[in-house]
């Protein structure tokens, strides 16, 4: 009888302890799982840089989603940038307007060939005229998608003779489009229209 008691004692006794290492392990593996996890997002969460093909810098990855409100401010800004700016050179109005219209759809295309026809680009390279474009204001819409934006800003029109500054009011909406080289941003602009380009002031060159 003493003898069946011991051989049920040490049974009990052996499957507390195997219950106990089973817990032990299950726990073991969770934390171990719960860690691995955590250190994958935070290796997601950095970008490796190489310097000159010398040395890694890390850089914190940025989410996209908190910084989409800045970019679409800058596409708006540097297709008009690129598409304003303008100089006596032919190559360059060429490289800039090229370059604006990676940024835009057919509307902008549309702006372009009008300018053409009306002689703008061959006026500025014959009469040596060189213009520059400041930003005053960026409003954008994301109630609606594709998402809608007004452009404020002001022309600067520097002749041989006079500086003439003009307004420039544009709207137009933005499309999410996949991130390309030439459009770092993944947005397009669409029915871009220009609806103010008046002039405001003109004032005499000094002559010497």
């Amino acid at each position: 009888m003493k003898k069946q008691f011991d051989i049920r004692q040490k049974f009990r006794f052996t499957v507390y302890v195997l219950l106990a290492v089973s817990l032990t392990l299950t726990g073991l593996c969770g934390f171990i799982f719960t860690r691995s996890l955590k250190m994958v997002e935070r290796s997601r969460q950095k970008i490796y840089v190489l310097d000159n093909g010398k040395s890694l810098l890390m850089a914190l990855r940025e989410d996209i989603s908190e910084n989409r409100d800045a970019e679409a401010r800058d596409h708006v800004k540097r297709f008009h940038e690129l598409f304003f700016t303008l100089e006596p050179d032919k190559d360059y109005i060429e490289n800039n307007v090229r370059e604006a219209l990676y940024l835009a759809d057919r509307s902008a295309m549309k702006q372009y060939q009008s300018f053409k026809e009306n002689n703008v680009y061959n006026q500025v390279i014959a009469s040596d005229i060189s213009m520059t474009l400041k930003t005053d204001s960026i409003r954008l819409d994301y109630s609606s998608n594709p998402y809608a934006f007004k452009y404020y800003g002001k022309q600067k029109i520097v002749r041989t003779s006079n500086i003439t500054i003009r307004n420039l009011e544009t709207t137009g909406e933005l499309r999410n489009i996949s991130r390309t080289d030439n459009n770092s941003h993944g947005f397009l602009i669409e029915n871009w229209r220009i609806t103010d380009n008046k002039d405001i002031e003109t004032t005499r060159r000094k002559t010497f």
